[in-house]
């Protein structure tokens, strides 16, 4: 068993070659918004461009043609670094340079790949919440680790609705789905909501009596409530309950939603727009290695290096530049509902 390095165990080429094999729970945002790598800090968002057809004049023979013009306005976004750490202490990298035998090196490695695991899950979900932010609310507001910044993609006000569903023999939100379909230009095809929205909605007398008649009490199944939204050219509604945790100031862990409870959003049958992430400084500075293959650099890097002599220090990170593009701001509809 010869003896290596923290540095020599865990090389950028290796743990660039683990990240390229690694497969990693897919999210909801992922399908929504399809994740591409640019070379750029920046890209240009197209924003207030109505698919609805601007009717054109009738002419009399030769005469000029009416001029057109384009209304979509173009705004240049910089996408966000996000990055994470965690440190390597010294009884671990005096373990790991000086293992008993092959199984213990083979298990403090593992361990070490498990960090970064964590690492890069924590960067997938932090973009996960913009585009669930995006989706829920056409806004993404920043304002941690001394950044402040807020993008509004412009979902438009006519597309936004505050309802209470809360008493099961007034409310009607069937009725109210189909009005809110009818302001629309582009019929949707799907909503997204929470399980507790979901279940009121089941539960709701009005929403009974359309499924089985005015006297039936029985509760109707996410199936039943599907087949018949699509029969009257409604959305089909989906539910997104997952979680994430956050690390706060005292120590302790809170867990927070990706998509708001209180939320229902109506979305088009197409991919929403993209997950755009860019490079990073770290891999910029690896195109000064010649034997590492800077092509084969994700969207989100990781890395194992040294800082600090006294106390020895050596950290694992990853990092992404990330932010969505949401292409179909005009498209959604998105509803505060409140149930209790």
């Amino acid at each position: 068993m010869g003896k290596k390095t923290v540095l020599e165990l865990f090389s950028q080429k290796e743990i660039l070659n683990y990240l390229k094999e690694r497969k990693y729970p897919a999210m909801m945002g992922e399908e929504l918004f399809p994740e591409v790598k640019k070379q750029s800090l920046e890209f240009d968002m197209l924003t207030n461009e109505s698919r609805t057809p601007v009717i054109a004049s009738v002419h009399g023979f030769d005469t000029e043609s009416e001029i057109g013009q384009r209304e979509a306005q173009k705004k240049t976004i910089e996408l966000a670094l996000v990055k994470r750490k965690m440190q390597l202490k010294e009884k671990e990298i005096i373990a790991l340079e000086s293992p008993r035998n092959d199984a213990e090196r083979e298990y403090l490695m593992k361990s070490v790949y498990n960090d970064i695991d964590n690492l890069v899950e924590s960067i997938r979900a932090r973009a996960e919440k913009m585009r669930m932010d995006v989706i829920s609310s056409g806004k993404i507001i920043l304002n941690e680790n001394g950044l402040t910044a807020s993008i509004d993609y412009g979902v438009p006000d006519e597309h936004k609705a505050t309802i209470n569903w809360s008493d099961s023999t007034k409310a009607d939100p069937i009725g109210d789905i189909m009005a809110w379909v009818n302001t629309m230009d582009e019929k949707p095809t799907r909503a997204i909501t929470s399980n507790s929205i979901l279940a009121k909605i089941l539960a709701n007398d009005n929403v009974k009596s359309a499924l089985f008649g005015k006297t039936s009490t029985r509760i109707a199944t996410t199936g039943e409530l599907n087949t018949y939204l699509e029969s009257l050219g409604l959305p089909k509604i989906y539910t997104y309950d997952r979680k994430y945790r956050k690390l706060e100031a005292n120590g302790t862990y809170t867990k927070y939603r990706y998509f708001p409870e209180g939320k229902f959003v109506m979305l088009p049958s197409e991919t929403l727009g993209q997950t755009i992430y860019g490079p990073t400084a770290e891999e910029i500075r690896l195109q000064r290695d010649p034997s590492v293959d800077t092509k084969s650099v994700g969207k989100i890097f990781a890395c194992i290096y040294e800082e600090g002599t006294d106390p020895v220090s050596t950290w694992e990170k990853a990092v992404a530049t990330v932010l969505p593009a949401f292409n179909c701001a005009d498209d959604v509809f998105q509803a505060d509902v409140t149930i209790k």
